[in-house]
């Protein structure tokens, strides 16, 4: 059981990363230009994103406070290193290929700290975040299934850090470790984070590859669309890590669509 508890969460984990991608984002200093050259090029993409140590929480644009309906469409898929170095579920994945998955996600006006001295916060101030925990369980169980996913919460003393909890006792813990933000404009924001996941429940602990999400959003008027890239890096303890190292080994892009969801009263 454990086994197959198991391949069958590393055939989904990377729907589980377009989770996380989309509401565990924090806050970071701006690379003029980077992220959005880094977009345009895709998928010839031969290194990791530069970015910053993750700290604190990520603000949103005001444009995009409030509930959403998003819709999120696989639209392309490419395994630069094939066939040297295919990631586990990477073949299975095509059957999404150009299927939207919908799910609703919230943002929300909250009190936020701007940087940090001494690890304590410098000042805060209010700005639009996601509503992490609502949106995790929302997302992870458009992708994976209400049987599949129980519950999903955020540690209240990192906002990077996230837990997954699965059927059987199973979790999937997630790290943001960096990231950076963009905003060439008053209609656009870009930004890319890198993450660290890791699956328990049983033993030893099977840690999971390094996964890069880069999305850029734009405000049309009443609606958002954006377009998002997921990367997968080997880890250090995958026996191919050396045919790759810091090469992804899998790419992923979706078309994203958010509109206005009504407020159920």
């Amino acid at each position: 059981m454990q086994r197959f508890l198991l391949r069958r969460l590393r055939r989904n984990i990377l729907w589980v990363t377009l989770l996380v991608m989309v509401w565990l984002l924090c806050s970071g200093s701006a690379l003029a230009g980077s992220i959005a050259d880094r977009v345009s090029v895709f998928p010839h993409w031969s290194g990791k994103p530069a970015v910053q140590p993750s700290e604190g929480d990520l603000v949103y644009p005001a444009w995009m406070d409030g509930p959403w309906r998003m819709t999120s469409t696989l639209e392309e898929m490419v395994a630069p290193l094939t066939p040297e170095v295919v990631t586990p579920g990477f073949e299975g994945n095509r059957q999404f290929l150009d299927v939207p998955i919908e799910a609703d996600i919230h943002f929300q006006k909250a009190r936020v700290a701007q940087g940090k001295f001494l690890n304590r916060p410098l000042k805060n101030a209010e700005g639009v975040v996601s509503d992490r925990a609502f949106n995790g369980l929302s997302l992870a169980r458009a992708y994976l299934g209400d049987d599949w996913v129980e519950a999903v919460k955020v540690d209240p003393d990192n906002p990077n850090r996230q837990i997954t909890f699965l059927k059987d006792n199973q979790q999937l813990v997630s790290t943001v470790t960096g990231r950076a933000v963009e905003q060439p404009d008053h209609e656009t924001f870009i930004t890319t984070e890198v993450f660290q996941q890791f699956f328990r429940g049983g033993r030893p602990t099977v840690y999971l590859n390094e996964v890069e999400n880069t999305t850029a959003y734009h405000f049309e008027q009443d609606h958002i669309v954006a377009d998002q890239i997921t990367a997968v890096y080997l880890s250090p303890q995958d026996p191919d890590y050396f045919k790759a190292v810091d090469q992804p080994v899998a790419l992923y892009r979706y078309g994203l669509e958010l509109y206005p969801a009504r407020v159920q009263g």
